[in-house]
C-alpha cells in the first residue's frame, strides 16, 4: 500500500502536463482523462526501478496512447469546435525559438484544435510533441515507429499547415500526384535533367535504419545527387497516398516493401524519406494507386 501511495505520489505533480499533451492530441477533455487515467494503470503495472526519468516516460505513454485513440476512434474530437480549452491546458511548453513560441501562443484554442483536425494522426503526435512540449525527435520516432528523420519531416508538415504557410497546389492530391508521375516517368526513363528540374535543388533523402541495410545512403543532398539515386530506377514503384501527400512504394506479394514518403512545396520535391522498418510501413496510412 505504501508502495503504491509513493507511486501515486511521484504520479500527481505529471497529471496537469499529460492532460494538456492528452488534450492537443485528443481535442476532448473527456477523452484527455481516460488517456491519463489509463497512462497511471500501465505506469502501476511497470517496474519502475528501471524509470529513469518519470516524466519523459510518462509523455512517451500517454502521446501513444493517445495515438492509439486518435487512429481507433470512429469520430472526430467530442468537444464542439468553439469550445474553450481548460485553464490548467493553457500553458504549453513550446520551444526555447522566442519567435517560434509567439506563433504557438497566437494559436493555443479552439481554432488550433480544428486545424490539429485536420493532421495525419502521426502528424498530428509529431507536431504537438515537438513544437508544443519540445520533445526531440528520436523520441517521438520510437512513439510513430520511425526514424527520427521522418519523425522531424511528419512536425514539418504539419507545422506547415497549422501556420497556413502551405501552398494550395501542395495541399492538392492531385497537383501532387502530377509532380510524382513526371518524377517516376523520368526516374524511369533515366532523363537526368526532368528528374533534377523536378527537385528542389536543396532536397534531403534520408533513408531508415532498414533500409540502409538495404543498400541505400542514410542521406543524400542535393538535386543532383538525389537524381542519380533515381535516375533509370523506380521501374517497379507505384504512385501511393501516404499519410495524406503522395509518394511512392514499392509493393511485392501485395505487401509494401518500401514507402517514399515526399515532401512537395511549388511543385518541387523538397524531402524524400525512404521508410522500409516493417513496424514503420504497418503504421502508414496508405493507399495505392492502380
Amino acid at each position: 500500500m505504501a508502495e503504491a501511495e509513493g507511486l501515486g505520489a511521484s504520479f500527481e505533480p505529471h497529471r496537469p502536463h499529460l492532460r494538456a499533451v492528452a488534450y492537443r492530441m485528443l481535442g476532448s477533455t473527456a477523452e484527455a482523462e481516460d488517456a491519463v487515467q489509463e497512462t497511471w494503470l500501465r505506469l502501476s503495472r511497470s517496474d519502475t526501478s528501471e524509470i529513469e526519468n518519470l516524466g519523459g516516460w510518462l509523455t512517451t505513454v500517454v502521446a501513444r496512447v493517445s495515438l492509439d485513440m486518435l487512429r481507433s476512434r470512429g469520430s472526430r474530437r467530442e468537444d464542439p469546435a468553439g469550445a474553450i480549452v481548460p485553464d490548467d491546458l493553457q500553458g504549453v511548453a513550446a520551444g526555447s525559438d522566442p519567435e517560434d513560441e509567439a506563433v504557438l501562443a497566437d494559436s493555443v484554442g479552439a481554432a488550433l484544435l480544428v486545424v490539429l483536425d485536420t493532421l495525419a494522426p502521426a502528424e498530428r503526435l509529431a507536431f504537438v510533441l515537438h513544437d508544443m512540449f519540445a520533445v526531440p525527435f528520436d523520441e517521438i520516432g520510437v512513439v510513430v515507429n520511425r526514424s527520427p528523420a521522418a519523425a522531424k519531416q511528419l512536425a514539418s508538415r504539419a507545422r506547415r499547415k497549422v501556420q497556413g504557410s502551405d501552398q494550395a497546389a501542395d495541399a492538392d492530391p492531385v497537383r501532387q500526384r502530377v509532380v510524382v508521375d513526371a518524377f517516376l516517368a523520368a526516374s524511369r526513363s533515366g532523363e537526368f535533367d526532368a528528374l533534377v528540374a523536378l527537385l528542389d535543388p536543396e532536397i534531403v533523402l534520408e533513408a531508415d535504419a532498414t533500409a540502409v541495410g538495404m543498400g541505400s545512403p542514410e542521406t543524400v543532398l542535393g538535386s543532383r545527387a538525389v537524381a542519380a539515386t533515381f535516375s533509370g530506377r523506380a521501374l517497379a514503384a507505384q504512385p501511393a497516398l501516404i499519410d495524406g501527400a503522395v509518394g511512392i512504394v514499392w509493393v511485392v506479394g501485395g505487401r509494401t516493401k518500401v514507402a517514399w514518403d515526399f515532401t512537395i512545396l511549388d511543385d518541387k520535391i523538397v524531402h524524400i524519406a525512404m521508410l522500409a522498418a516493417p513496424g514503420t510501413i504497418d503504421d502508414l496510412d496508405l493507399t495505392v494507386f492502380e
